[in-house]
């Protein structure tokens, strides 16, 4: 497979990595033996030129057969992408990671910044600190936010930084700004949050501390993760406001129009997928 010419999405050429592979099916809670497996059936598949959307459909096909639990973690960052198309789904998941951290949040809140007023994403309290977070919500793997981001975003939060101060709200807490993306940001965006005090929040960023590491240790996960569902039932209770693995109830379900032969089947999956590892 070290010969093997594989295409990006931006239709760059590289090689194919055996070890980037193996990487994310052990992070995904992969044992040895059943990465074996994967790697062995997909060299049989493997061809010059394959995209690597083919190739992660595959290795997932191939490891739903040995673990759907461990196939829905590994198809994290494609289930957050199926949040979309708006980025409401988005907001209330990343509430739900900082929330699981020991924070009371909240989201879509309007406030008055020392100047105008501001939709704001998400807030997150607690005794010590608060979080203001603005969420980048992109429907492609490739997209990135680009400088443009944290700067808009940073004036917007220092005025409301400002106004707070004022009203003595902050009291002695740490006031910490985040801009949290499902994709990546751009060198020059992850410079300006460093030296302007924005905390940037991507996929794999801040390395070990990214979006995908904070999933795992809240244990929260996508309800888009489900491969009993259908996308068209995973958007009907997605419009009923729900994001969750661990939120899906039989009335839950049922009120969404899933029918009532699957609601076992999705609960289980569900279940299994959210169980520690």
């Amino acid at each position: 497979m070290e010969d093997i010419l594989i295409t990006k999405k931006s239709g760059e050429k590289e090689l194919f990595d055996e070890n980037k592979l193996r990487s994310s099916l052990e992070h995904s809670g992969a044992n040895k033996k059943t990465i074996d497996k994967v790697i062995n059936e997909l060299e049989l598949y493997l061809q010059n030129g394959m995209s690597t959307r083919k190739i992660y459909k595959k290795a997932y096909s191939i490891l739903s057969t040995v673990s759907k639990r461990t196939a829905g973690r590994y198809r994290l960052k494609k289930a957050i992408l199926d949040l979309g198309p708006t980025g409401f789904p988005f907001e209330k998941f990343v509430r739900a990671i900082i929330a699981a951290q020991g924070y009371q949040a909240e989201t879509g809140l309007i406030i008055q910044g020392k100047c105008v007023q501001h939709e704001v994403d998400v807030v997150a309290k607690n005794e010590k600190k608060i979080i203001i977070v603005e969420c980048k919500f992109h429907r492609e793997s490739n997209r990135k936010s680009d400088v443009k981001v944290p700067m808009y975003i940073r004036s917007r939060f220092t005025d409301i930084q400002l106004k707070w101060e004022e009203e003595d709200k902050i009291k002695g807490r740490e006031y910490e700004p985040w801009v949290v993306t499902n994709t990546r940001f751009t060198e020059d965006a992850v410079k300006f949050g460093k030296c302007s005090g924005l905390k940037l929040v991507s996929w794999d960023y801040p390395v070990n501390n990214g979006l995908r590491n904070m999933i795992d240790k809240a244990g929260l996960h996508p309800l888009t993760s489900l491969k009993t569902l259908t996308k068209k039932e995973k958007t009907n209770i997605l419009n009923n406001g729900y994001v969750l693995c661990n939120q899906l109830t039989e009335a839950i379900l049922l009120e969404a129009d899933i029918p009532a032969h699957k609601i076992e089947n999705v609960l289980f999956e569900a279940k299994t997928l959210t169980e520690a590892i």
